[in-house]
């Protein structure tokens, strides 16, 4: 294994069959931590039988942020590879995006390109969320013009994936963590329990003065979803908000409830009865308090 590839990886599993078995195989050459959040489907039999060199920590879930930050301080490596349960490495994957974050020893955070299951592109790369930015997804403007900046930064309009550049932030489906980095801003931030935890994390690492970069040189496939289902609609905007209200303040975030909740309705009468029931309950959400009150509630 190259001198760069001095990386642990961490994979965060809760029920995560069955995908955890390719995702566990593309990296069983290198140190591997499963933090385990209660899985009841046979997980944790799949990764003491095929993986027996994976260490295997059982905790309470207390959401990704917390899995990660226990998996990250059980390892000394200098990356850490945070590797969603349904994702996994193409070929050379780890050591090409490990050697990538070598050449760039500013980057905290490295991203790759991700692929869906049937090869093509799936966009990881994103802008911070802002009033305008949500609205440009939750109004259907960015469907006006998908390859703008204007109307489509939140998932980087006008960027085909192709070229390394430093970015705003990337999905946390797969994250390459650089430990120095960690050691001065700070493990993730556990208040957010599924979502945006990436977000502000990397938001953190930008304003402290490191980078975010994105590498097509590394490929690994990630099955969209799969690790959530979409049962968890919920907490994407709870995550939008408390990202808001944390770096924008309160007033910020009511803002950006009261958008929201026009477009989570918008989606309830416009979408397919099979999708309306979610919009339905996230409208009932928002709808139900303040920002503030929705934050202090926890799930």
């Amino acid at each position: 294994m190259p001198e760069t590839a001095d990386v642990a990886v961490v994979v965060v599993t809760y029920n995560a069959l069955p995908w955890l078995e390719p995702c566990l195989a593309s990296v069983e050459r290198y140190e591997t931590v499963v933090v385990d959040h209660g899985s009841t489907d046979g997980t944790l039999e799949l990764v003491r039988e095929r993986f027996p060199r994976a260490r295997v920590l059982e905790r309470e879930n207390r959401g990704l942020a917390a899995g990660w930050n226990a998996g990250i301080a059980e390892t000394s490596s200098r990356f850490v590879l945070l590797l969603n349960a349904d994702a996994w490495a193409v070929d050379d994957a780890v050591e090409r995006i490990a050697a990538f974050a070598d050449a760039h020893p500013r980057a905290a955070v490295v991203g790759p390109r991700l692929s869906n299951l049937d090869g093509s592109l799936q966009r990881s790369a994103r802008g911070f969320p802002t009033l305008w930015r949500l609205a440009t997804e939750y109004l259907f403007l960015r469907k006006l013009a998908p390859r703008s900046a204007a109307l489509n930064a939140l998932y980087a309009g006008g960027f085909a994936h192709d070229e390394a550049r430093e970015i705003d932030w990337v999905m946390g489906a797969v994250l390459l963590v650089r430990r120095a980095a960690v050691e001065e801003v700070g493990l993730a931030d556990e208040s957010f329990f599924l979502f945006s935890e990436e977000t502000d994390w990397c938001y953190r690492f930008r304003a402290a003065g490191w980078q975010v970069l994105f590498t097509p040189e590394a490929e690994f496939v990630h099955v969209g979803g799969a690790a959530h289902g979409g049962r968890m609609y919920r907490e994407n905007l709870r995550g939008q908000l408390r990202f808001l209200a944390k770096h924008h303040g309160l007033e910020e975030a009511e803002r950006a409830r009261r958008l929201l909740l026009a477009g989570v309705r918008a989606r309830a009468a416009l979408f397919p009865a099979g999708r309306r029931a979610a919009y339905r309950d996230a409208a009932g959400w928002l709808a139900s308090s303040s920002a503030a009150a929705l934050l202090r509630s926890g799930r």
